[in-house]
Formats: C-alpha cells, structure tokens, sequence
C-alpha cells in the first residue's frame, strides 16, 4: 500500500474506471500507483492486478469494497470519480496517467474524460484513455513524436476553440504552421507512413486519436 508517493513522479498512475472492459495491459511497478475509481476494483481483481488505492462513491458497486485503503466519495458532488483519482494521483506527485474503463458505456462519462485529458495537458501533464482499439491523449502548446510505425491511422482535432501552430510532420498529410478550430475536423484519419512522425501545437490544446499499437513507439 502506497501512503506517500512523491519519490514517484517518474512513474505512471494507472486509473482504472467503470466503464467498458477492455482488457487491462499493464504490469505495474513498485514506481507506479494503481488507482480504481468507484467499480473499476472488479476490473483489476478480474486481471489479478491489485490496487493501492479504492476511490468513489461506490454506487455502482452498491457498497464499498473490501479493501485496506478506501477513500470513500460522497454522490452528490460536482467531480466525477475519475476525476477525484487524477486528484489523489496528482497529489502524490505523478504526471502521467493511464485510464483504462473510461470509454464506452455512457457517452457522458466518456467525453468527461475526454476533458480530464484537457485539463492534464494543460496543467503540463499528460493522460492517456485506452478504448477498445485506440488510444486518446491530448497535448497543450506541446509536441508528441513517434518512431516509425509502418501503418494505421491517427487523427487529430482541436479541443480549444482555435489551435494555432499545428505542424504535422512524417504523416501521409502534412500540416505546416496551421490553424485547426474545434468546428471542422480537419486531422481526421491521417495515417503512419513509416516515417518519424511528430504532430506539435504552439497554442491550444489538440486532441490525438492513435492505435493502441502505437504506444510504445512514442518517443521520449
């Protein structure tokens, strides 16, 4: 059980949701914080995988969990559990997430994470939601750059209003000192050539859509 996680910051908070089971990926190191939020504790019992820290206020459970370290939420509050755990997470010192269960079921939560990597991003962390097939992340006034991936698409969209800056670099289309806004999907269904690839925004926040396959050849 992790009590105090600020030597961790160079390892990854895996958050682990209620939403549509995917299949969780990972095997966490003594580095790395295993969050489940509110019903996502089935989930990781499920995988064998086991939590540090059970948050929420369990109503999709019915009850709390038996587990040694509960924080339990009241339901009626403006956060979501989620977002309650990237607080515990950011409050033990770690700037990159991994969410696993929050896509699918309601399309509400879904795109309420979708702004929790908003607010990651533009606070100068970085989350990661894994869907079934794709991952989303979103990058603010900063770059994301991958080694050669042979193939797959990847698209990109403004979140914020207005994106200005955006280069798309090593894609099948390029983009060179563009603005993107959030009204016209503009980077959709890009594709890896096989080339090193970069995708930068000089102000804004961009929203990035990528295979699953393609998260370990993110570069730095």
């Amino acid at each position: 059980m992790k009590t105090n996680c600020n030597s961790s910051q160079n390892g990854i908070c895996y958050i682990v949701g209620a939403g549509d089971d995917h299949g969780l990926d990972f095997t966490p190191s003594p580095e790395d914080f295993v969050i489940a939020a509110d019903a996502g504790i089935l989930c990781l019992e499920k995988y064998g995988i086991t939590a540090d820290l059970a948050i929420g206020d369990f109503d999709s459970l019915g009850a709390p969990p038996i587990h040694p370290n509960i924080k339990r939420l009241n339901p009626f509050k403006d956060e979501t559990d989620l977002y309650s755990a990237i607080c515990e997470g950011i409050n033990a010192g770690y700037s990159q997430y991994h969410i696993y269960g929050g896509t699918g079921g309601r399309t509400d939560h879904t795109i309420a994470n979708l702004q929790l990597l908003a607010y990651l991003s533009q606070n100068k962390m970085r989350g990661y939601l894994f869907g079934k097939d794709s991952i989303i992340t979103a990058i603010t006034n900063d770059r994301i750059a991958f080694r050669p991936i042979r193939s797959g698409y990847v698209s990109v969209f403004s979140y914020t209003e207005k994106c200005e800056g955006v280069y798309l670099s090593g894609l099948k289309y390029e983009l060179e000192n563009a603005v993107m806004t959030n009204t016209f999907p503009l980077g959709v269904s890009n594709e890896f050539i096989g080339s090193e690839s970069s995708i930068s925004v000089a102000d804004g926040t961009l929203l990035i859509v990528f295979p699953k396959s393609a998260m370990e050849w993110i570069a730095g």
